[in-house]
């Protein structure tokens, strides 16, 4: 390997499903204690670190990168999928479901969404204590090149309409600005860049009507918003989750990497070696 190369460590969707689930959070071990011992430069986990919004499996996913080292803001990057912030169950209740001030549904997910971020603030700001919130940019400099991670959130609220199964993705017009912002685009001019953000740009895309629905209830629903404005800031490639495939695609010249799913398939993760601006190789690797 080019002793140049920055590599890039890419899981999604681990679903824990709280402290009893250690046959789940053992195979977390394995993979980290891999990352470290193959010399992995960064980690992403692409969200839905737990299966009900639980709190607590956000604890666990902490635990287990601090106990690997790994809870550094040069070493990782979390972001929340929408079983971290959102608990269908919880929502779908009766008195929810008719809960006409739609604001207060707001206001609540917007909290839950600031607890997660403040939890993982070291990740967010490099920083114990400050402001962390999305958009954010985080420029990494190696030796041989600096590599900058765009990231976005892309999960919004339940809505019985419009969102019934809280699986479709939006990321908000002013994530969208701040990110085409002059200064931001010059910020991330010579870099490597890699957008981030949970919900897949490609879901199924099939005539088949079942596919056609299942594709409304887990589309990004602004996707072609989204990658105007990951052209503009001249992407390399975009990382995501939620779709629970292990694939790669290309859209408009820019390379999506889907991390899968981590709870059905423990031993696999995506792999991704950079070499320059525009230079880079990925691959879809299973653990002996």
């Amino acid at each position: 390997m080019n002793p140049g190369t920055v590599k890039i460590a890419h899981i999604s969707d681990l679903h824990l499903l709280g402290k009893p689930d250690r046959r789940q959070l053992n195979n977390l071990d394995r993979m980290l204690d891999h990352f470290n011992n193959d010399g992995f430069d960064h980690l992403v986990i692409s969200g839905d670190l737990s299966s009900n919004a639980d709190k607590q499996d956000w604890v666990s996913v902490r635990e287990k990168l601090e106990k690997h080292g790994l809870f550094h803001w040069e070493k990782s990057t979390v972001i929340a999928g929408n079983h971290d912030l959102i608990n269908l169950e919880e929502e779908m209740r009766f008195y929810n479901a008719l809960n006409p001030f739609s604001w207060m549904k707001e206001q609540a997910f917007n909290r839950k969404l600031a607890e997660f971020s403040i939890y993982f603030q070291e990740l967010v700001t490099g920083r114990e204590k400050g402001s962390a919130s999305f958009p954010y940019i985080k420029i990494l400099q190696y030796p041989s090149l600096s590599v900058a991670i765009a990231v976005l959130n892309s999960v919004y609220p339940w809505h019985p309409a419009d969102n019934p199964l809280g699986a479709r993705g939006l990321i908000s017009i002013g994530q969208l600005r701040a990110m085409s912002l002059p200064d931001t685009v010059r910020s991330v001019k010579d870099c490597f860049v890699i957008g981030l953000c949970h919900h897949a740009y490609k879901v199924y895309g099939t005539d088949a009507l079942i596919d056609q629905a299942f594709d409304w209830t887990m589309e990004m629903k602004n996707r072609e918003e989204f990658l105007k404005v990951m052209k503009l800031m001249n992407a390399d490639v975009v990382l995501h989750g939620h779709f629970h495939r292990f694939q790669s695609y290309k859209v408009n010249g820019i390379t999506f990497i889907n991390g899968g799913c981590f709870r059905y398939d423990a031993k696999r993760y995506s792999r991704l070696e950079i070499t320059g601006k525009g230079n880079f190789t990925q691959q879809f690797l299973s653990l002996a």
